[in-house]
């Protein structure tokens, strides 16, 4: 005779284990929140998704914009290998990522270092909201400042002259070995307020017994820093460090009204290349090919930067 197990009931039911009640109002619950998220992923889907699957799409096809297009499979990709003037503008990127980012975060540890030390001091509330004006400008008024006073007869070499350094004096946007690294210090003037307001606030975050005890073990400004400061701000730097790195590789504005990428393409980077290719060359798929890596690289960037994300455990 089959012996049958017996149903389960209140009392023989294992501990915790759902009742068919229970799981169908978590079902139902489930359900109201994708039906919440369903305005934001609609609005995701046709203004990001749907364009970056077009953009995908037209890469893949040799195309000016207003004629018919032809089929390029991926030759607008192996192109941006094989065009120097395309290498160029990757490694020009690359090159704005120290100024932009390393430099920037260097010395705004410092800054903030120093300033939260010298908090009693007047004046230092002034100081701090100086660095960060450079954050609420207008791209486009500060690249316009910045060409004026790097123009031949602008503040920077109105100054060397002053000082009797004119030899130095030359036209700092328009000479092919000082025109990148001229505008990347522009970047480094732009990214230092926001690193610097980000530690600050890191700074007042970390516990104040960490610097009790290390002044009880004699640790000193230096020390202190590298000890309890630096460790309690992997997260702010993580922070810091993917913005400022996605600020670089996308720089466009500043580029365009400050040199236009040149002189020649001294200083070309793949946003600009993009804007140059589709409205100046009629290029629009190889700008949309260069648009998709360039997206790709700042994904990987960005993925790799986030592994300097402290866990939940302070790891």
């Amino acid at each position: 005779m089959a012996v049958t197990a017996p149903r389960p009931t209140a009392r023989n039911r294992p501990a915790g284990a759902p009742t068919g009640r229970s799981a169908r109002r978590r079902g139902r619950v489930q359900w109201k929140g994708y039906l919440y998220a369903l305005p934001a992923l609609t609005v995701l889907t046709v203004f990001l998704l749907v364009p970056l699957g077009q953009l995908v799409q037209i890469s893949l096809y040799h195309w000016d914009g207003v004629s018919a297009s032809t089929w390029a499979g991926l030759t607008n990709y192996t192109d941006i290998a094989r065009d120097p003037q395309l290498r160029a503008g990757f490694l020009h990127a690359f090159v704005l990522i120290l100024f932009f980012s390393v430099i920037p975060i260097a010395l705004a540890l410092l800054l903030a270092a120093v300033t939260t030390r010298a908090g009693r001091l007047r004046g230092v509330s002034v100081f701090r909201a100086m660095i960060f004006l450079p954050q609420v400008v207008a791209m486009v008024v500060t690249a316009t400042a910045w060409t004026a006073i790097y123009a031949p007869d602008g503040v920077l070499n109105a100054a060397l002259r002053a000082v009797g350094m004119e030899a130095v004096t030359r036209p700092w946007l328009g000479d092919f070995s000082t025109a990148l690294p001229a505008v990347g210090l522009i970047g480094t003037w732009l990214e230092i307020g926001l690193c610097l307001v980000l530690f600050i606030a890191g700074i007042g975050q970390i516990p104040m017994e960490l610097y009790e005890a290390a002044k009880i073990d004699g640790a000193g400004a230096v020390r202190e820093f590298f000890a309890v400061t630096l460790p309690g701000l992997r997260g702010q730097i993580t922070v810091a460090l993917t913005l400022t790195v996605i600020a670089a590789l996308r720089t466009f504005d500043l580029v365009y009204v400050a040199t236009h990428g040149g002189p020649g393409n001294a200083t070309s980077l793949p946003a600009f290349e993009v804007y140059n290719r589709a409205f100046g060359t009629g290029q629009v798929g190889s700008a949309c090919a260069i648009a998709v890596v360039l997206t790709a690289v700042i994904l990987l960037l960005t993925f790799l930067i986030t592994k300097l994300q402290p866990k939940e455990d302070g790891t």
